[in-house]
């Protein structure tokens, strides 16, 4: 496995396995497989409702700690947020049964992002998350938590995909030493991504999936991917992406999908942030 290494000096699997929309029911099972497969990276959030089945996956695979990264991911809070935060860690460390995380994300860029952030930063001080990073901001919201803050973000995780690439968004997080992460790497499949032709046609050339070959592009980019599967064989065939390399052609061929629009909502949508601070997720 092929790793990144984040501004806190902490190695990173490029290519992962993510939870999203995977009932808690089916979780461990999933969880299971995708370890057994060789996925080390796991992904999840305490808004997925699904974190205690990772953790039960967790114990009975028999692994290593030290050879995990297990991310989460921090729901909206309201002031006071530094307090609350705080118990949502410890919140979602008891329900993967973990003494500490990899890395630990604020989910979405409202509520009292600034209390958040304090509070995550305390958290990294104390060595009980080793890296510390956001998912779902836009350029402006970054620079101005980086800029306002101590601790500049690991990671941020966003939409990307072959048709919203985000490369401009991905030069100004290296600018600044923030790894992206994508989420939706398949766009649900959407736009008829598995059977789209440009990418049909580069896959038939080296015998691999649309799929495998979307993630190639991803991790060739340096883009870390955490595609989520509930069949074993899929996650097999997802994480086998490493003996072949697409050539700077079919890259820029890939780039020539690129919509520039999100596929499934905005962040900067006055609706969605309305809709988002009515979500409440159980911390307890």
């Amino acid at each position: 496995m092929q790793h990144v290494t984040l501004n806190t000096g902490v190695q990173m699997p490029v290519l992962g396995f993510g939870v999203y929309q995977i009932p808690p029911e089916q979780t461990e099972r999933a969880v299971t497989e995708a370890l057994a497969a060789g996925y080390r990276l796991l992904d999840t959030a305490a808004a997925y409702g699904n974190e205690e089945a990772v953790g039960r996956a967790i114990k009975s695979s028999g692994i290593a700690r030290e050879e995990l990264f297990v991310t989460t991911k921090l729901w909206i809070q309201d002031a006071p947020a530094q307090d609350n935060t705080r118990r949502a860690f410890e919140a979602s460390l008891s329900r993967l049964g973990l003494d500490h995380l990899d890395l630990y994300l604020i989910h979405q860029p409202f509520g009292d992002v600034y209390g958040q952030w304090r509070a995550m930063e305390e958290l990294h001080r104390d060595g009980r998350a080793k890296a510390i990073g956001v998912a779902n901001f836009y350029p402006d919201r970054l620079v101005d938590l980086i800029v306002n803050n101590e601790v500049t973000p690991a990671v941020n995780q966003i939409e990307t995909h072959p048709f919203f690439q985000r490369a401009d968004d991905q030069e100004l997080m290296r600018e600044h030493g923030v790894q992206i992460q994508s989420w939706g790497g398949f766009a649900e499949g959407r736009n008829d991504l598995f059977t789209q032709p440009l990418l049909s046609e580069i896959g038939a050339a080296y015998g691999k999936s649309v799929a495998q070959v979307v993630l190639r592009w991803l991790t060739q980019r340096g883009v870390v991917a955490i595609p989520k599967s509930v069949r074993a064989e899929r996650m097999a065939e997802n994480i086998d992406v490493f003996d072949f390399e697409l050539t700077g052609e079919q890259m820029a061929a890939i780039a020539t999908l690129d919509t520039g629009r999100s596929l499934f909502f905005d962040h900067r949508d006055p609706a969605m942030v309305r809709w988002l601070a009515t979500r409440r997720v159980d911390h307890a």
